[in-house]
């Protein structure tokens, strides 16, 4: 097979990496790639929201499969395009994306179909808004209604800090992603993360992890696309998730088919697990960044035939998937200054060592300076993974790597891992 992988983050590398190692692949093009993905595939520069490029680059490689990354490119329609050139494609089209790319959306069909998460309200006037937190008490949860990068959701301790949040997002910070703004209840709880794959009729789990969203230790910080995560997560029992598959997942399959437009890729449910049961938080069309990166260090199966019967129909002819029995850590290393402002271009040396078999580094947002030299060139930088016979071998392992690795200019978390190791 020949396929392409739209991308260039933590995640793309990760997927790149795991789908390299398939048997059933002859040619691996990722676009636009990033450094370290270079080991494992052609790199070519198209943008991932170029969609006429990306198509195009398809064709011209005899792509037998797209596999489509990040969200930026569902939403303007990837998905959508390679459907009218025939091309089988793993990644939501853009309606059935909406279910992460509008949170507004999210939330209507949640509650259309009756799905378990936090009561909410939408707006665009700030007015209005702002009157919607007396039906709550703090904390306020105020979210951009568009796509920020992770960036879009503040948990806000008082009234007058919900308040400016709903000023921010209405007033601009985050665009057209800011155009409308959803208010919604606190839920209390412990947060995880899902996945699923589907076909569009049938769906399968496909592994869980929990994230680390503040940016510095003991959670405290801005919230972030995610300073690290674990895999798997003892907060999420076989009973909860099996819970969540018929509560949540099960129906929104059925229901986004219902509504004509079914969905094809990877469903990833971020969940509350309250003394209620779990209850949803928020859906993404794709998978976690970073907890693909440790999905991919406990997948045993191959990845390639899954990714293949999401885009073709044929699910429910697979065997569930195999994981191996061991815990997957990642620790991310961002460049300071993010989430607001990272400072790029710093030189990053020793990333490319050997660290053994066990330790993976995974490139975020690298690129090479004039020189050659290895630089940063986003806010999440680098991800720093490694596999353990239990949490606490792999979360050595990792913070061992980490500590060879040559940027005085990042700044990382130190506590990963911190809920599970003190059960």
């Amino acid at each position: 097979m020949n396929i392409l992988l739209v991308g260039s983050g933590g995640r793309e590398h990760a997927l790149a990496w795991k789908i390299a190692q398939s048997p059933l692949v002859t040619r691996l093009v990722c676009a636009p790639g990033n450094p370290g993905m270079a080991a494992a595939a052609e790199i070519r520069a198209v943008d991932a929201t170029d969609v006429a490029g990306q198509v195009a680059l398809a064709r011209e490689i005899g792509a037998d499969l797209v596999v489509v990354g990040p969200e930026s490119a569902l939403e303007v329609g990837i998905a959508d395009a390679l459907a009218e050139a025939g091309i089988p494609c793993f990644g939501a089209t853009a309606a059935a994306a909406r279910i992460e790319t509008s949170k507004a959306f999210s939330k209507d069909f949640l509650a259309r179909h009756g799905l378990p998460t936090a009561a909410y309200g939408v707006f665009e006037d700030a007015a209005k808004a702002k009157a919607f937190l007396d039906r709550f008490s703090p904390p306020y949860v105020i979210k951009a209604d568009g796509l920020a990068a992770g960036k879009g959701v503040v948990i806000a301790p008082t009234r007058g800090e919900a308040e400016a949040a709903i000023d921010d997002c209405l007033g601009g910070r985050f665009g057209k992603a800011g155009a409308r703004v959803v208010i919604e209840e606190f839920m209390e709880g412990e947060e995880a993360s899902l996945f699923a794959l589907s076909d569009g009729q049938t769906s399968v789990i496909f592994g869980a992890a929990q994230d680390h969203k503040r940016a510095y230790d003991n959670d405290e910080g801005p919230n972030t696309g995610g300073m690290g995560t674990y895999s798997p997560t003892p907060a999420l029992t076989e009973a909860l998730v099996e819970t969540a598959r018929t509560k949540a997942i099960v129906p929104t399959v059925a229901g986004l088919k219902s509504e004509g437009m079914p969905y094809r890729g990877v469903l990833y449910a971020g969940l509350m697990l309250t003394g209620e049961g779990p209850k949803l938080v928020e859906y993404n069309a794709r998978f976690g960044d970073p907890e693909c990166q440790v999905l991919m260090l406990r997948l045993e199966s191959d990845l390639v035939p899954y990714l293949k019967a999401c885009a073709t129909g044929t699910l429910a002819s697979l065997p569930p998937p195999i994981w191996r029995d061991e815990a997957a850590i990642c620790v991310v290393l961002a460049a300071r200054g993010y989430p607001d402002a990272p400072e790029k271009g710093s030189v990053i040396r020793g990333a490319d060592a050997d660290f053994g078999p066990d330790v993976t580094v995974f490139h975020a947002g690298t690129a090479r300076n004039a020189a050659g030299d290895l630089v940063a060139s986003g806010g999440r930088v680098l991800n720093v993974c490694a596999r353990g016979a239990t949490l606490k071998e792999a979360r050595e392992r990792a913070y061992a790597a980490v500590a060879r690795i040559d940027w005085p200019e990042s700044f990382h978390r130190t506590d990963i891992g911190w809920r599970a190791l003190g059960r």
